[in-house]
C-alpha cells in the first residue's frame, strides 16, 4: 500500500505532462505500464493491418462485400472493437489490462505512480474514432485510406508503447485545461 505522503512525494517527482496524468491522493489510479502493454500489443497489430492494406491497397476491391472481406478490413474492424471495449467499459476492463493485471502486474515491482484512468480512456476513444474513419473510408473505396488510418493509430500506439508519450492522453489534458471535458461547466 502506498500512502498518501509517499504518493505526493512522486508526484512532485514527475515531469509536468505527467503529473498532469498521475492519480491524485484518493483517487482510485492503474498502474501506468498497462495501458503502454496493451499500446504494444495495438502497435503490432496495426503494424499488420498497414502489412496487409499495402499489398491490397493497389487495386481496391470493386465491391463492397470484397472490400469488407479483405484481411487488413477484419483486423482493423476488431481493432476498433477493442478500442471501443476501452472507450466505453474503461481501460480497467479492456482485455489487455485485464490481461495485464492478473497476468503481468504481480511479477513486477510496485508502480512509481499511479495514473488517473481518464486520460488512457479518453486516448481508446479517439483510436475509436482514427480507426472507425478508416474503415468507413475504406467501405467507400477511397484508396489507401485503410492504410492511412491505420498508420495514424499505429504512430500513437508505438509512442506510447515504447516512449511512454501518449497523444490521446495529451490531448486529454488539453482539453481539461481548457475547460471542455473533465469538469463540469457552469451555465452562463
Amino acid at each position: 500500500m502506498i500512502s498518501n505522503d509517499t504518493r505526493a512525494t512522486e508526484q512532485a517527482r514527475l515531469s509536468g505532462s505527467k503529473a498532469a496524468l498521475a492519480a491524485k491522493p484518493g483517487q482510485a489510479g492503474i498502474d501506468p505500464r498497462g495501458p503502454r502493454f496493451g499500446a504494444g500489443i495495438t502497435a503490432v497489430l496495426l503494424l499488420t493491418v498497414i502489412g496487409l492494406g499495402l499489398d491490397a491497397a493497389a487495386a481496391v476491391p470493386a465491391t463492397l462485400a470484397e472490400r469488407a472481406t479483405q484481411p487488413a478490413f477484419l483486423l482493423l474492424t476488431a481493432i476498433a472493437v477493442l478500442f471501443a471495449w476501452g472507450a466505453f467499459a474503461g481501460i480497467q476492463r479492456h482485455p489487455y489490462g485485464l490481461f495485464f493485471k492478473a497476468v503481468i502486474r504481480p511479477r513486477l515491482s510496485a508502480p512509481s505512480h499511479l495514473e488517473d484512468p481518464r486520460p488512457p480512456t479518453f486516448s481508446q476513444g479517439v483510436g475509436l474514432a482514427v480507426t472507425v474513419l478508416g474503415i468507413v473510408l475504406h467501405l467507400l473505396a477511397v484508396p489507401y485510406a485503410l492504410v492511412i488510418f491505420a498508420a495514424f493509430a499505429f504512430i500513437a500506439a508505438f509512442l506510447n508503447s515504447v516512449f511512454d508519450y501518449c497523444l490521446g492522453c495529451q490531448l486529454y489534458v488539453l482539453l481539461v485545461r481548457a475547460g471542455l471535458v473533465g469538469r463540469a461547466r457552469s451555465a452562463a
